[in-house]
């Protein structure tokens, strides 16, 4: 196996294996140190890994496999063959989008790219030999992912956990992991100081975020986050188009598993988040243009109300998103979870959100839930709640 430090270049995986028949492996199985060695297999043969999503139901596992098309689906017990498409030389991974909306997508990353990414971030977090990266998010999402390929192209040790607990980020702090991708509801769980670095992707991050926390903006076509505390890794270029976030870099995808893509000619993403660069060059992120709530011919970001209805001291969580109205053609509807003996009324909130925001931002309706459905990386699925809220 190949490895790359910052002070070495990477080398360049496409022309490696040029008589080689590249097939795409679905990996089945948990995360462990199993899942990694069929990773480090795969690459050393020229294949790509497909890590299927362990916590989906089996009718989502089936329409993965479906899009993702693998040649060969392997178990802890058992491998087969599949009826499904090779990749391209040089591909290292296809990774299905968290599918917040819509059907999902698999996306191919190049071990170029996958290299690119892992010595960028390297480099910006001064990881050196004496680091262990911990890899406790699911490694069919690009977060979980990115932390085994960090660890494989550049030999950095690797503690891998079955899933997110407090007992197994301490155990791995105990046994020298000093590095650590999060999502913000498990920082919330944990002390933080047991790490030196704290990469923290997902949803939006608290407010009050310790010093060893670096914030990451990107997604699965950008291979992940490439825009650390509002700043561009190395390589990474930003473009704002009337309001719209592009970027462009060696670590983009290559292509949607089935030949269609994002980028354009001049090799820029349209990533589909609305964001600004301030006077300082920072990166900041307002939200998913679909997500932007039109109302009364007032623009409402749902992140931003978030964080109001948030700091209700009656509020645990919520989530915000528009619903059809016949007057204000969208209206701003709360999903709420309150604390343990708490209640809390439509006036209640809409005077707490007035207090920081303009008064149209506030909710004309709110839901008291028990819970926000989300991704594995904590990003609540706006769609379902909608949805459902339409169809009663």
């Amino acid at each position: 196996m190949w490895a790359v430090t910052p002070e070495t270049p990477f080398p360049s995986v496409a022309c490696q294996y040029a008589e080689c028949v590249n097939e795409l492996i679905c990996l089945d199985m948990p995360c462990g140190q199993e899942i990694v060695d069929r990773i480090q297999k795969a690459w050393e043969n020229g294949d790509a890994v497909f890590p299927l999503n362990q916590q989906a139901p089996l009718p989502l596992k089936k329409q993965l496999i479906e899009a993702a098309r693998p040649t060969r689906i392997v178990t802890l017990d058992n491998e087969t063959s599949h009826e499904g498409q090779p990749v391209e030389t040089g591909d290292g991974v296809v990774i299905a989008t968290s599918g917040t909306s819509g059907e999902p997508k698999c996306v191919v990353l190049t071990l170029d790219a996958l290299t690119a990414s892992a010595v960028a971030s390297h480099r910006r977090l001064g990881i050196d030999a004496e680091d262990a990266w911990l890899c406790c998010l699911p490694p069919s999402h690009v977060g979980g992912f990115g932390v085994i390929a960090r660890s494989l192209l550049t030999s950095t040790r690797l503690i891998v956990q079955d899933g997110f607990s407090v007992d197994g980020y301490n155990t791995a702090a105990d046994n020298g992991a000093t590095c650590v991708s999060l999502v913000a509801t498990a920082l919330k769980r944990v002390d933080p100081q047991r790490y030196t670095t704290i990469l923290l992707g997902g949803s939006r991050p608290p407010t009050d975020l310790p010093a060893n926390c670096t914030t990451t903006y990107g997604m699965t076509e950008s291979g992940g986050g490439v825009i650390y505390n509002g700043v561009a890794l190395d390589g990474v270029e930003i473009d704002v188009r009337e309001g719209i976030i592009h970027l462009r870099s060696a670590m983009l995808m290559r292509t949607f598993r089935d030949g269609t893509s994002p980028i354009d000619s001049d090799g820029w993403l349209y990533t589909g988040d609305a964001g600004f660069i301030d006077a300082q060059g920072k990166l900041f992120v307002e939200g998913r243009v679909g997500d932007l709530i039109i109302t009364g011919g007032e623009n409402v970001w749902p992140d931003q109300v978030e964080q109001a209805i948030n700091s209700h001291p009656s509020v645990a969580e919520s989530c915000v998103a528009s619903l059809p109205d016949p007057e204000w053609g969208h209206i701003v509807s709360a999903w709420i979870v309150l604390n343990v003996g708490a209640t809390l009324t439509l006036d209640d909130v809409r005077h707490h959100v007035k207090q920081t925001l303009p008064a149209y931002c506030a909710p004309r309706q709110i839901h008291i839930v028990g819970a926000i459905p989300r991704t594995s990386l904590g990003k609540a699925q706006r769609h379902l709640l909608q949805r459902e809220q339409i169809q009663k």
